[in-house]
C-alpha cells in the first residue's frame, strides 16, 4: 500500500511536469511508473486472492493469481514500451524544446520515491517472482531516473534537444532488459512448466535412491503458485509399500531440498504389471 500509494502520487506529479515542460523523457517514466503501480496493485490482489483456503472447486486455493499477476504485470510493461519507443522515434526526427530544469528537479525526486519503494521489497524478492518483479522495476525506476537527471543536465548546457528522445529510447531498453526475463519464467510457470530453481533430474536422482525404489515414473512438478510448489511420482517399490513413514520422510526432504511442498507418490509393488503411465511421453 505505502508503495502504491507514493508512485501513484509521483506518477501524478511526474506526468504534468512533463506535459508543462515538453519533455517525452519525463512522461515515459511517468508512463513506466503508471504501469508499475498498476503491476503493484495486481501483485497485492494476487497476493491477498492466494491466503484465501481452499474450496470444492478451487482446491489447490487461488495461489495461481499470483503467477497470472506476474504475467499480466510484465505484457503490460511490454505493451506500454512500445507506445514510448514510438514516440520518441518521431521526436528524434521532429526536435521540441524541452524544459531542462524541470527534467532534472522531478527526476531527482524519482531517485528517491523509487530507491525507497525499491527497499520495501528488498527483503522479500527471493523465493516469490512477484515481489522480485516488484523490486527490480523499482531498481529499474531509480536507475532510470538517473539518466534523465543526466539528459536534463546534457540539454541545459548543451542545448541539445535529441538527447531528450535518446533517453527515452534508453528507458525504453532498460524496462525490456528488466522485464524479460519475468515474461519468461512467468510465461513458463502459467503452463505448468517445472520452476527454474528446480532441476528435475536432481529430484528423479533422489527419489530413485530412496530405499527399496527401483523405478521412478510419471514424475511431474509444477508451480501452484509463484512461492509453492508440487510433485507427483509413481515409485515402483517390488519388495512391497514401505509405510507412512516413508512417505512423510520423503516428502521431508522434497520440501528442504527442492521447494517442494506438496508431494504425492504412488507406490506401486509389481513390475510386472506396466503402469500405463510408465513411458516418458506419456502424460
Amino acid at each position: 500500500m505505502i508503495g502504491i500509494a507514493l508512485n501513484l502520487i509521483f506518477v501524478v506529479f511526474e506526468f504534468v511536469c512533463g506535459l508543462l515542460g515538453n519533455s517525452i523523457a519525463l512522461m515515459a517514466d511517468a508512463g513506466h511508473n503508471l504501469s508499475d503501480v498498476l503491476g503493484l496493485a495486481i501483485a497485492w490482489i494476487a497476493s491477498t486472492l492466494g491466503k484465501r483456503p481452499p474450496s470444492s472447486r478451487y482446491t489447490y486455493g487461488l495461489g495461481g493469481s499470483s503467477i497470472l499477476a506476474a504475467l499480466f504485470n510484465a505484457v503490460f510493461l511490454l505493451v506500454a514500451v512500445g507506445a514510448i519507443a514510438w514516440e520518441a522515434i518521431l521526436r528524434l526526427w521532429r526536435p521540441e524544446p524541452v524544459a531542462g530544469v524541470s527534467i532534472m528537479i522531478v527526476a531527482a525526486i524519482g531517485i528517491v520515491i523509487n530507491g525507497s519503494t525499491a527497499l520495501l521489497f528488498a527483503s522479500g524478492r527471493h523465493g516469490d517472482l512477484n515481489i522480485r518483479g516488484a523490486f527490480l522495476h523499482m531498481v529499474a525506476d531509480a536507475l532510470v531516473s538517473v539518466g534523465v537527471v543526466g539528459a536534463g543536465l546534457a540539454i541545459l548546457l548543451t542545448g541539445w534537444l535529441w538527447v531528450d528522445p535518446i533517453v527515452s529510447l534508453v528507458i525504453v531498453g532498460v524496462i525490456v532488459w528488466s522485464t524479460w526475463g519475468l515474461l519468461r519464467e512467468s510465461l513458463a510457470m502459467s503452463v505448468s512448466a517445472v520452476p527454474s530453481s528446480i532441476d528435475p533430474r536432481a529430484v528423479k536422482v533422489y527419489l530413485e535412491s530412496c530405499a527399496g525404489v527401483t523405478e521412478v515414473h510419471d514424475l511431474h512438478i509444477w508451480p501452484m503458485s509463484t512461492t509453492e510448489n508440487a510433485l507427483t511420482a509413481h515409485l515402483v517399490m517390488p519388495d512391497g509399500h514401505p509405510g507412512d513413514e516413508f512417505l512423510m520422510m520423503a516428502a521431508d526432504e522434497l520440501k528442504r531440498h527442492y521447494s517442494i511442498g506438496h508431494a504425492t507418490l504412488q507406490i506401486e509393488t509389481s513390475q510386472k504389471t506396466a503402469c500405463h503411465l510408465a513411458p516418458d511421453h506419456v502424460v
